[in-house]
């Protein structure tokens, strides 16, 4: 098989100077991308400044013999970001991959989480993809080609206790890429989202050290290769972790009539069964799918209750 190289792509990696983000930079030059390694250098829960990380990055970057620059542009800040892009297509004269990774933590029970702590998470995850999307992607259009990767998480697509604010900002990262991948389809560009697991200072304490030992970043890098390659999918969430792939999905169950009855909601009661039977269940390539299906449904049953002569 034919080696994935980039050669002559740039690529954008926010949250790039540890972790998760460092990994991707680092691949991505190897492969002959040259890599604006993003990272404000902030401690986990975003709110002290700690280092120069990104600066790091680039020297490793160099030292392979790579290409990159440093920017401490904050993913919350729409002026910077933007100044960012700018600065890259002055440097580069174009701009092929965008990997939104970004984040930090502020985890809480519902009940003891401010609401202060629940719009920094959604600003950084959410609000901080939207930003880096939006001025990468007219270039990317006018260029036919792009490739966008979200970082979502099991939290969003499954839930966990304690992240709320962070189950709900990765969500709407999915809800983002399913639509970005309608619209950029005949621009070439392909919109996906990767969902991680690997041990970074951000999921230190939530396994094992065992564990850890597996969850390397090393392993879930391939996947955003594989998301950003020429012949990438699109509308596809990847789940990576300590080596192992799976694609997540949001289906649709066959379901049941129920009507618009008085007797409706007793309906959905007694045949709740059926209602989340999962066979058969599908994948709507579009939103409008599921009322097609739904008023496909109503016409058929109606049919079916109307009185024969």
């Amino acid at each position: 098989m034919a080696p994935i190289r980039l050669d002559g792509q740039v690529a954008i990696v926010t949250g790039a100077g540890g972790g998760l983000g460092r990994c991707h930079a680092l691949e991505l030059a190897r492969r002959g991308a040259k890599v604006v390694v993003n990272d404000l250098g902030v401690t986990r829960d975003g709110l002290t400044q700690t280092s120069d990380a990104a600066e790091a990055v680039v020297r490793e970057i160099e030292a392979l013999g790579g290409e990159a620059v440093a920017n401490a542009t904050s993913v919350t800040d729409t002026a910077s970001v933007r100044h960012m892009v700018e600065e890259t297509l002055a440097r580069w004269g174009r701009i092929d991959i965008l990997v939104n990774n970004a984040g930090f933590l502020r985890d809480k029970s519902f009940s003891n989480m401010s609401l202060d702590d629940f719009e920094a998470i959604v600003d950084v995850h959410l609000m901080g993809a939207v930003r880096c999307t939006k001025a990468v992607w007219d270039i990317m259009r006018s260029q036919k080609y792009g490739r966008i990767v979200f970082t979502t998480s099991s939290s969003g697509l499954f839930g966990n206790f304690g992240q709320a604010n962070y189950s709900a900002a990765k969500m709407g990262l999915v809800g983002l890429m399913q639509t970005l991948a309608i619209e950029g389809l005949k621009y070439g560009i392909r919109v996906n989202c990767l969902a991680p697991s690997a041990a970074t200072r951000m999921t230190e304490e939530l396994f094992p050290a065992e564990d850890l030992a597996l969850l390397t970043p090393q392993s879930v890098t391939p996947g955003v290769i594989y998301l950003v390659s020429p012949e990438a999918p699109t509308k596809t969430i990847l789940c990576a972790g300590a080596g192992a792939f799976a694609s997540s999905h949001v289906t649709l169950t066959e379901g049941i009539y129920a009507g618009d009855g008085p007797a409706a909601a007793e309906t959905l009661l007694r045949d709740a069964g059926a209602l989340i039977d999962r066979r058969d269940e599908q994948v709507p390539s579009t939103g409008f799918e599921q009322s097609k299906r739904e008023i496909l449904r109503a016409r058929a049953a109606r049919r079916d209750l109307a009185p024969t002569a």
